[in-house]
């Protein structure tokens, strides 16, 4: 179902991200095969609040907000998100149009790459509770579909901005990667903390993010849906 190269194995990606089972037959699947879409259940997939007015949007993250949630306590303080959330979608789209991306819509659907050894140490009980996720095979997208950041990109953004001696990784922070140059990162490197070693303290979103700029390639997965009912 979700992934053309793996049939046989396909329906063990089932439940990955929030049961914590991990997959050990790595010759049969690669995690970076597919992207995972998290949404939270009440919700419609593959929005973006910024397509929203600022009143509108404000509303829906005080309705959302979770305190302890790992997705959804970023609604904390809506004001300082849409602030921020604004600079860094503008950073996104401008940079991928300079890369050659042909974005159809200003703002992105967000992802991450595969199953991220993050999500599966941090995720919290009630965000497994109200959260589900889809799966959408990678080789959906075309190099002018699709950006990434490492790590997140509003983390990611903070940290070219602050450049911390630590932390501060010129080569992937504030940085907007195509298709083809996160895959040859990813052939070289892993992914983070499957063999990609990183400085990034694990306070922040350690994933490799994905933004999707052609919702029309979204629409037939839309029910694809794996968590709670």
């Amino acid at each position: 179902m979700w992934l053309d190269r793996t049939k046989k194995t396909e329906n063990r990606f089932i439940g990955d991200m929030f049961s914590g089972n991990r997959i050990t037959e790595k010759k049969e699947i690669t995690m970076i095969d597919y992207l995972t879409h998290a949404y939270k259940i009440g919700t419609e997939p593959f929005q973006n609040i910024m397509n929203l007015s600022e009143n509108e949007a404000l509303k829906i993250m005080k309705e959302q907000y979770v305190e302890g949630s790992l997705f959804w306590d970023r609604f904390s303080d809506p004001e300082a998100y849409w602030t921020a959330r604004k600079d860094v979608e503008n950073w996104l789209y401008t940079d991928f149009i300079t890369k050659g991306g042909a974005p159809e819509q200003t703002c992105p659907v967000y992802m991450v790459v595969g199953s991220p050894k993050w999500v599966e140490r941090n995720i919290d009980i009630q965000t497994k509770r109200m959260t589900r996720e889809i799966r959408i095979p990678l080789s959906l997208f075309g190099e002018y579909d699709i950006s990434f950041t490492y790590p997140d990109s509003m983390v990611s953004w903070h940290l070219s901005k602050v450049q911390d001696s630590v932390q501060y990784q010129p080569e992937y922070h504030g940085v907007v990667f195509t298709l083809s140059e996160m895959l040859a990162i990813i052939s070289r490197m892993g992914l983070p903390d499957e063999g990609w070693g990183t400085n990034v303290p694990d306070q922040y979103a350690h994933y490799i993010e994905a933004q999707v700029w052609n919702l029309d390639l979204l629409r037939d997965y839309r029910y694809y849906r794996v968590g709670p009912t």
